[in-house]
Order: structure tokens, then C-alpha cells, then sequence
């Protein structure tokens, strides 16, 4: 197995229906800009709310990918 080096973005998801929806809004739409995504990593999560209830989920992540050799 080979040695890799990653390096490390930071990115929020953000969802109407679910903070697992955020997450993956978050991944769907770095992995269109970055190679080799690899893993994530949830720092923050928190919403907005209206009317007494959540209204919109905000998911911020650490999101690790290989750097080309």
C-alpha cells in the first residue's frame, strides 16, 4: 500500500430536509470539484429556525482528499 498525503477543505452542507441531506449535499457537490475525495469530518452543525420549527440545516465539514502524485 502506498504512502498518500491529503489535504483539507472546509465546506458546509446545507439542507431543507435533514442534517444527514446536508452531509450529503456537502460531499455530492465537492466531489464535483475535487479528485479523490476520501473521507469528511463534521465540525459544526446548526440550523434556522421558523416559526418554531427548523427550516433549514447548515452542516459545516472537514472534507480530506489524496493529492495527486
Amino acid at each position: 500500500m502506498a504512502n498518500h498525503t491529503y489535504r483539507v477543505s472546509e465546506i458546509v452542507g446545507t439542507s431543507t430536509e435533514s442534517i444527514n441531506d446536508a452531509i450529503n449535499n456537502g460531499i455530492r457537490r465537492a466531489s464535483t470539484t475535487l479528485r479523490h475525495v476520501s473521507w469528511f469530518e463534521v465540525t459544526q452543525v446548526r440550523g434556522q429556525i421558523e416559526d418554531g420549527a427548523v427550516a433549514h440545516y447548515q452542516v459545516g465539514m472537514k472534507i480530506g482528499f489524496r493529492i495527486e502524485d
